[in-house]
């Protein structure tokens, strides 16, 4: 099973060719071509690619499904006897992502 642990908005995604994930907010409309070139790990089945940091020439190719708002959470503050009492919700927006391709290009770093 080929797989790669990709990094984008400061976290860390495992990408499998065909399937769908949700990361942070990228920019673009749906059915738009993302490149993720931020590959840490890859696997092809027989051997896995290890990056130090990176694995250098790989890449992840993926499409945009849909741009959207998780659901909402409540922020609630308060201070007990200071009458200070403070309630905020939020919606973290995300990216839906499904996987096309993944490319393993020169290795880089140890292999295991």
């Amino acid at each position: 099973m080929t797989y790669a642990i990709i990094r984008t908005g400061g976290k860390q995604y495992r990408a499998e060719a065909g399937k769908t994930i949700r990361i942070p907010t990228l920019p673009g409309e749906a059915g738009a071509k993302v490149t993720f070139d931020d590959v840490i790990l890859g696997s092809d089945g027989d051997k896995t690619h290890v990056g130090a940091p990176g694995l250098k020439g790989a890449h992840v190719t993926a499409e945009i499904v849909k741009q959207g708002k998780g659901d909402k959470i409540v922020v609630f503050k308060m201070k007990r006897r200071k009458n200070y009492a403070k309630k905020q919700g939020h919606r973290q927006k995300f990216t839906e992502v499904r996987i096309k391709d993944i490319a393993f290009g020169k290795k880089s770093g140890g292999e295991k």
